[in-house]
């Protein structure tokens, strides 16, 4: 068959993009995303004012002595503690501007740069949800979110609208679906099918719940859990999208992530994805719910059904970061093994709640004119906290020893070489060696590809185990 040619075909692919793009800049009502700034800003408030009450700026950048860095990002330093405290204040101030839409723009540029940097700090404090906030606040910088029930749209009436263009909702439920999807495919593994692994490990720490603790420990409700958990990941995102299982789809999250959020104590993750849910649903929903009680009407004045059409750079652009999202966590897959074991694109995957893995890590430093090596515990150089982190991530093992070897050599001490005796148990399993205790590490440089000084994953099926009193799980 040949392929069309000449005006028809020109016609053709001419039409596509055309058809594309008069889909996206078709216009929308605003209030649902006007709904969703707010929601987001005062969380971002809410998250910040969290963090200086319950202390964790002290615990997290001014007890550690040592923090790890992502590849590329060593330039990053931690602030002193008073402009630790008045970043995070500003950011507590900058979710109030977002939420109120003043100076909308710059505001959620700002909050965006301060979180991230917050972020690049530690990879110790690397949470799935901080991820998708940064990426939150890029979209969000460049989305119109502050046309319309803004602060922006009242000093600036020129600006004001009550309809979006479509695509800006189309980009947020793609950023927030993505989060659900590739955490439903990271759930088909037999751990998580079969052996109910890691939630019954964290299901056996909670039989203190109020009215179903007694029988958390039981092996088949970890395993219902689990395929619960899988099934609502695969199918919550075309759940919503579809309008007849809308509404009831959006109730079976709200209950899924409030129950979750109450047995595990995975922070702001629930109520992240609870906000990020509204944008699957209608555009028109505040209105509506408005209406409900009475406010205003639900329908949108007849003379505001204008929108701004975006622009094929801006379209292109959009292009660019979506796949840019997908590639992403793909990456995960190009690696042979077990992701939760060698860690390879373990972050920045959307492998949520998959693994709890605990470790004991060692190292043995030989030095100059000394026959015998030094054993070098972690916790000379980290908080309980980083060496817990630390234990399980073959990278950040590799990272501590470059420290181990710098810290002796800064003393005047020369290091020939430092290797590691490192267990690490994967969802129950007994301990197995994570690292080639004759591997010399710091002969590792950290751009090359990291393999074979990881030992493989054990190919033993995970015991249920009662959990140590730390267990928590990744999210």
């Amino acid at each position: 068959m040949s392929c069309p040619s000449g005006p028809k075909a020109t016609t053709i692919r001419r039409g596509l993009p055309s058809r594309l793009g008069q889909q996206i800049s078709a216009p929308a009502d605003g209030a649902g995303l006007a709904v969703f700034r707010v929601l987001f800003g005062l969380m971002m408030t809410v998250g910040a004012v969290r963090f200086i009450a319950n202390g964790w700026i002290e615990r997290f950048f001014e007890t550690p002595t040592l923090f790890f860095h992502y590849d590329g990002f060593a330039w990053v330093e931690v602030l002193p503690t008073w402009a630790m405290h008045g970043l995070f204040w500003l950011m507590a101030i900058l979710g109030l501007c977002v939420a109120a839409g003043l100076f909308y723009r710059p505001a959620m540029i700002l909050l965006g740069v301060a979180f991230t940097y917050v972020e690049l700090i530690d990879v110790t404090n690397y949470l799935n949800h901080y991820y998708l906030v940064t990426l939150l606040c890029v979209v969000c910088a460049v989305l119109p979110l502050n046309r319309m029930w803004s602060l922006d749209a009242r000093r600036r009436p020129e600006i004001a609208r009550q309809t979006t263009p479509a695509g800006a909702y189309g980009l947020l439920r793609f950023q927030v679906g993505l989060v659900w999807i590739f955490a439903g495919v990271a759930k088909l593994t037999t751990d998580w099918l079969i052996h109910g692994q890691p939630l019954g490990i964290w299901l056996s720490a909670r039989t203190d719940a109020w009215l179903i603790g007694g029988m958390l420990d039981q092996p088949w409700v970890a395993l219902a859990f689990s395929w619960a958990g899988m099934l609502h990941d695969l199918l919550i995102v075309p759940a919503l999208l579809w309008r007849p299982t809308r509404t009831v789809a959006f109730a079976v999250m709200l209950a899924f992530h409030l129950v979750t959020g109450w047995l595990f104590h995975i922070g702001m993750f629930p109520v992240i994805m609870i906000i990020g849910a509204t944008v699957f649903l209608s555009p028109s929903w505040p209105r509506r719910a408005a209406a409900w009680i009475g406010l205003q009407p639900a329908s949108l004045p007849p003379a505001s059904t204008v929108s701004s059409r975006v622009s094929r750079p801006l379209m292109a652009l959009a292009i660019v970061w979506c796949t840019a999202q997908v590639a992403i966590p793909l990456r995960t897959f190009a690696h042979d093994g077990d992701v939760a074991w060698h860690e390879r694109g373990m972050r920045f995957s959307w492998r949520v709640m998959v693994r709890e893995k605990n470790g004991s890590v060692d190292y043995r430093v030989h030095i100059d004119g000394r026959e015998r090596p030094l054993v070098v515990s972690p916790r000379r150089y980290l908080t309980a906290h980083q060496a817990r982190e630390m234990s399980g991530q073959p990278d950040l093992i590799a990272q501590l020893a470059h420290h181990i070897a710098a810290d002796y050599r800064s003393r005047g001490v020369e290091v020939r070489a430092v290797y590691v005796d490192a267990l690490a148990s994967l969802n129950g399993r007994p301990p197995a060696p994570l690292i080639d205790p004759a591997f010399n590490l710091i002969a590792i440089d950290d751009v090359v590809e990291r393999a074979a000084w990881i030992r493989p994953a054990p190919t033993t099926d995970p015991i249920h185990l009662r959990p140590v009193r730390w267990a928590q799980p990744t999210r």
